[in-house]
């Protein structure tokens, strides 16, 4: 039977959380909580916040004077939704080899992390899932202050996203599929990448402004440069939390964009880490 677990590479492997937000810190408090109590803790986290009120900012105070590790607060005034920005900030700040990178809105089950640095391979990038909480079952959690949730409970959605049986992708390849799949299919919410690989791409388009499709445009730029997809399933678990959607009155322009990038051939970002 395979090994499940290749603890000499998770060991030696470095991790650099980011975990995106702006403004919900009854969520990101749970998150946090959820980060700093993982089975094997990234070696730092960093808050890409994008022009959260103070609130945000005296939360993070309290986790950072009351955990071993190291918390970062990245922060930009906030001038609309500019997450590609905020994202890049972080990367730039990070100190270590392999980035992990989650939304402010979910709940990790305790061997994210884990999960992440085991199926960590060069010239790859991960792709998870995630499991869709009700709007009942997440207010309970945000009430209660939850981050050991049940696959079984009854608020969630999708149930299949929720089996943990990470010896399934000890058989799983990395996939190579055609660029224009991964226009709409790709969530920023779960994903990690060896932050040279990030760098060599000059990380994510700041000329995505708005909700939508920065995630995809960023994978279609990693694999134009050399890199596979391994897409994780039953390991990586993370619940996300109910909220209404973000506004897509850009997302219009954001495809465009994103159509723009598959025509070319290059996969450097022009307006991204290095301006």
């Amino acid at each position: 039977m395979p090994q499940i677990y290749n603890f000499g590479k998770i060991f030696r492997l470095t991790t650099s959380l980011i975990i995106a937000t702006y403004n919900w810190p009854e969520a990101l408090e749970t998150v946090l909580k959820s980060a700093v109590s993982q089975s094997i803790p990234p070696d730092e986290i960093l808050i890409a916040d994008d022009g959260s009120s103070q609130q945000t900012a005296d939360l993070i105070r309290k986790f950072q004077s009351e955990n071993r590790v190291p918390i970062h607060h990245i922060w930009h005034e906030d001038k609309g939704f500019r997450l590609a920005e905020i994202r890049n900030k972080a990367i730039a700040k990070s100190q270590h080899d392999y980035i992990i990178q989650i939304d402010g809105d979910v709940i990790l089950h305790r061997n994210f992390v884990k999960d992440h640095k085991n199926l960590a391979k060069k010239n790859c990038f991960i792709t998870g899932s995630r499991v869709l909480l009700s709007p009942e079952f997440s207010k309970e959690i945000l009430t209660e202050k939850q981050t050991k949730i049940s696959p079984f409970s009854k608020g969630i959605k999708n149930a299949q996203n929720a089996i943990y049986f990470p010896i399934f992708n000890k058989f799983a390849k990395p996939e190579n599929n055609p660029l224009e799949k991964m226009t709409t299919r790709i969530r920023g919410c779960n994903m990690s990448f060896w932050r040279q690989d990030l760098l060599e791409i000059n990380g994510y388009d700041e000329s995505f402004v708005g909700w939508g499709r920065e995630d995809s445009d960023l994978v279609i730029r990693l694999i134009k440069k050399g890199c596979y997809r391994r897409k994780v399933k039953f390991a990586a678990v993370q619940y996300h939390l109910y909220h209404k959607e973000n506004s897509k009155e850009n997302l219009e322009k954001n495809h465009q964009i994103l159509e723009e990038a598959l025509k070319r051939k290059g996969f450097w970002a022009e307006n991204g880490i290095v301006k």
